[in-house]
């Protein structure tokens, strides 16, 4: 991949799971949590649908993608999220940050991560927010280098399935 290939965003369509999956795949934890199969399980189809089915111009969630030519290169799933805290204000939750690991150190997650915040303040959020696992150092020092504070503990509970 060039380095000197522009860098184009877009929202991902249902033709676009196949390479999304792969960027989810393309690292240490999804290596394990997803899977990369041709095709692909239905669950990713039916998740994109029903994150398609929430969305809206105001209120997207999608996933965002960063493309080189025409490889896609990176993504993230970008929510907007209305609710009462902050006095009704709208925030956006990032989700899914990935870059190909064929063309790390480009800084193609800064200018995602850069291109998502601008959507957000676009459309009105107030805050962006986002959860990384705590064994992802070098993510937060990433992130912390973009401005983002670790303000707050995270927490998850794993449900069986129904």
């Amino acid at each position: 991949m060039s380095q000197s290939a522009p860098l184009t965003f877009r929202y991902a369509t249902r033709d676009d799971l196949p390479a999304i999956v792969a960027l989810l795949a393309d690292d240490e934890k999804g290596k394990t949590r997803e899977e990369l199969t041709d095709p692909l399980p239905g669950a990713y189809y039916a998740a994109f649908d029903a994150m398609e089915s929430q969305s809206t111009d105001k209120l997207p969630n999608k996933y965002l993608l960063a493309c080189q030519n025409d490889d896609i290169v990176g993504c993230l799933q970008l929510t907007l999220i209305a609710g009462l805290s902050r006095r009704g204000q709208l925030r956006a939750q990032i989700e899914g940050v990935r870059v190909s690991s064929t063309v790390r150190g480009q800084k193609i997650g800064e200018k995602l991560i850069t291109q998502s915040i601008s959507i957000s303040k676009s459309l009105g959020a107030v805050l962006v927010q986002f959860t990384t696992d705590k064994t992802r150092k070098d993510a937060h020092r990433f992130y912390e280098r973009l401005g983002f504070v670790a303000s707050h503990e995270g927490m998850k509970l794993a449900l069986d399935p129904a």
